[in-house]
């Protein structure tokens, strides 16, 4: 049995021409979900592939975006290039492409009538910042990300592509609700995404907060700019963070962590409005409490109480999470540097594993694919 059988998405044949982050985030969900991913690159090609080396030569965004792919060279700047791309476009189901604003059109290659067509951009297909060129960093600070991240003095990108992910998400999720919509009325269609527009999305709650006047919501490094207490506090051996989402957390808090009862009370803390405007306060307070504690200590008093904590790990301390160990969220996937590890996706139906299959390298299957569209023009690509 092939790793696509039985998965929901088996039979469906993606073309991507992709490069970078959004769109290979996007077609690689498809490719665990069972579709079959043509990965497009140019002769050179993606060069996400060349961002690092740290995965034993392999670029650690490489690795993580383009397993279960199969790599097609192909120069599009050539009528033998472009006829690659417009046959191999007529036997499939989804084009996912992120080329610059304008350059596939440019191509004038015919997109068939059921064919799904999802172009990811960086601020849309028209407007005076269409053909400006977007990079992750660029469309946080253009979304206000940075207003919103960071200490008062600094502001902070995300540590994460947020704006890719984003935009590659709702890639994703568009077509997946196009091939539904397909499956009823046989029509295909054709649909962007913007990447301003994906972050903007998830921009809304600090918009909302500063949209109709009042001082705008601060940067408050790892507290939270509009909840108290919520953020990290001291411990004799680091830091633990802690979230009071409510009055009766807060209670809880008060009683059974800090034992000060009294605090319930105290007009400085009777709301969550009142404890913003007393943060420092309350930190103090609290730091007071929990910094003779070790962190496990406070960690387990916590949780006993129900309060809802974390501690805060490094990306190599949360690869062995517990808790990804426990439900056994690792798995081993093939790749030109070897085998490499891969955490499971969050998407899984019906319990069924997804496929996670090799990380191509550079043109691995251009000849099988020329061979399967039966070409008239073999060429060779410099990777063969």
């Amino acid at each position: 049995m092939g790793l696509t059988s039985g998965l929901p998405l088996a039979g469906i044949t993606v073309v991507a021409v992709e490069q970078a982050v959004a769109a290979p985030f996007a077609s690689r969900q498809l490719a665990d979900l069972g579709a079959r991913v043509v990965k497009v690159e140019r002769p050179g090609g993606d060069f996400a592939r060349t961002y690092d080396t740290r995965m034993n030569g392999l670029s650690s965004h490489f690795a993580w975006l383009n397993r279960g792919k199969e790599s097609l060279v192909l120069d599009l700047k050539t009528a033998d290039g472009r006829e690659l791309l417009s046959a191999l476009l007529g036997r499939a189901d989804v084009l996912v492409q992120n080329l610059a604003p304008g350059a596939f059109a440019r191509l004038g290659v015919d997109l068939p009538a059921a064919l799904i067509a999802c172009s990811i951009t960086g601020y849309g297909p028209d407007g005076p910042y269409r053909a400006k060129k977007a990079y992750d960093l660029l469309v946080q600070c253009e979304t206000g990300v940075l207003a919103v991240t960071g200490t008062a003095d600094d502001p902070a990108k995300a540590g994460i592509s947020v704006a890719d992910i984003a935009a590659g998400m709702y890639a994703f999720s568009g077509i997946l609700a196009a091939l539904y919509a397909r499956e009823r009325t046989g029509d295909g269609c054709a649909f962007e995404v913007s990447m301003l527009d994906a972050l903007g999305e998830w921009m809304s709650q600090p918009v909302y907060y500063d949209l109709l006047g009042g001082p705008p919501l601060p940067r408050t490094g790892a507290r939270h700019a509009s909840i108290s207490p919520y953020g990290p506090y001291a411990v004799a051996d680091g830091q633990v963070f802690l979230g009071i989402q409510n009055e009766q957390g807060f209670a809880v808090l008060c009683q059974r962590i800090l034992h000060r009862p009294d605090l319930i009370s105290d007009e400085r803390f009777a709301t969550n409005l009142d404890r913003i405007g007393h943060d420092a306060e309350l930190a103090a307070i609290i730091n007071g409490v929990t910094g003779s504690m070790t962190a496990v200590a406070l960690v387990a008093a916590l949780d006993e109480a129900g309060i809802a904590c974390a501690q805060l790990r490094t990306p190599v301390q949360f690869a062995a999470h517990p808790q990804l160990a426990a439900r056994d969220r690792w798995r081993t996937v093939d790749s030109p540097a070897g085998p490499i590890p891969a955490m499971l996706p969050p998407l899984a139906l019906g319990g069924r594993e997804p496929a996670m299959g090799p990380i191509p390298a550079l043109g691995e299957h251009t000849a099988a694919i020329r061979a399967e569209l039966g070409s008239q023009h073999p060429g060779r690509s410099p990777v063969e």
